[in-house]
C-alpha cells in the first residue's frame, strides 16, 4: 500500500449473528461470537500503540454493538470507535431508529455505503428494466433492492425528483449528506458519466417542499429494504 499508518481501519463484520443487514427484528440465538468484542478492542489498541493505524470504526453494526465498544472502551482504557460505515438511503432509513441517537450523544458519525441502493435509486431498474452492463443486471442475485415495495418506492421517489426537475440521483444523495449524523457518503461508480452526477450532488441543496414531499413517501413505503 505504500503507506506506513492506515489513518481509519475499521472492522468489516461483527463475529455474531445480527439484524443489521436485511432484517428488522433480531432473532435471539443461542450462539457465542467467535471473536469477542474485548479481543477485538484489544488487538485493534495492539496496532494504534504500533503506530500503523490512528483511529478505529465499525461497520455493519448495530446500536448494541456499537455501545458495547465503548463501554469496554472507557472500562479498560481502550481507544474509542470513531465512525460507523453502514448502509442509508431512501430505501433503508433504518439506521435513524437506534443509531442515529448513538451518533449524536456518543460522536460515533456515519460513513453511509449503498446510499443508492445499488443504483436502484436512479430509477435505471424500474418496469423491469435491465441495463446492459449495470450491476443488478451483471448480478442477478442481489435482490435486496429488487422486492415489490422497494420498486414503488423508487417509482415514489423517482417522481418527486422528476417533478422538482431534480437528478434522482442527486436528489438521493443530497438527501443522506443532509443527515447531522453523516460524516461522509461513500460513492461507487461504473462510468465517469455516474461519478460527475454524484460528485456534482455536492451543489444541491433539498428545498422543504421536496423534503416533505420524502417523508411523506417514506410514511408509505417505511422500510421497503431494511
Amino acid at each position: 500500500m505504500q503507506t506506513d499508518y492506515l489513518d481509519l481501519y475499521q472492522v468489516h463484520w461483527p463475529q455474531r449473528p445480527t439484524n443489521c443487514f436485511g432484517k428488522l427484528g433480531y432473532n435471539w440465538t443461542d450462539s457465542t461470537p467467535v471473536v469477542s468484542l474485548l479481543e477485538t478492542l484489544d488487538a485493534l489498541s495492539e496496532f494504534q500503540r504500533a503506530g500503523k493505524i490512528r483511529y478505529i470504526g465499525v461497520s455493519n453494526e448495530t446500536a448494541f454493538g456499537v455501545m458495547r465498544y465503548l463501554h469496554l472502551a472507557e472500562k479498560h482504557d481502550l481507544p474509542r470507535i470513531v465512525t460507523i460505515q453502514n448502509p442509508y438511503s431512501l430505501l433503508n432509513r433504518s439506521y435513524e431508529v437506534g443509531l442515529a441517537e448513538v451518533s449524536q450523544y456518543e460522536g460515533v458519525e456515519l460513513l453511509a455505503y449503498s446510499c443508492l441502493a445499488f443504483g436502484t435509486l436512479t430509477g435505471k431498474y424500474l418496469n423491469g428494466a435491465k441495463p446492459a452492463g449495470a450491476r443488478n443486471t451483471l448480478f442477478s442475485r442481489f435482490t435486496r433492492y429488487s422486492g415489490e415495495q422497494a420498486q414503488k418506492a423508487v417509482a415514489a421517489y423517482v417522481d418527486i425528483a422528476k417533478r422538482h426537475n431534480l437528478d434522482p440521483a442527486q436528489m438521493a444523495l443530497a438527501f443522506v449528506r443532509r443527515q447531522p449524523f453523516v460524516a461522509s457518503t461513500l460513492l461507487g461508480a461504473t462510468t465517469m458519466a455516474q461519478l460527475k452526477t454524484n460528485v456534482e450532488s455536492l451543489h444541491l441543496t433539498l428545498s422543504e417542499e421536496v423534503l416533505a414531499e420524502i417523508e411523506a413517501a417514506h410514511q408509505v413505503y417505511t422500510y421497503p429494504a431494511p
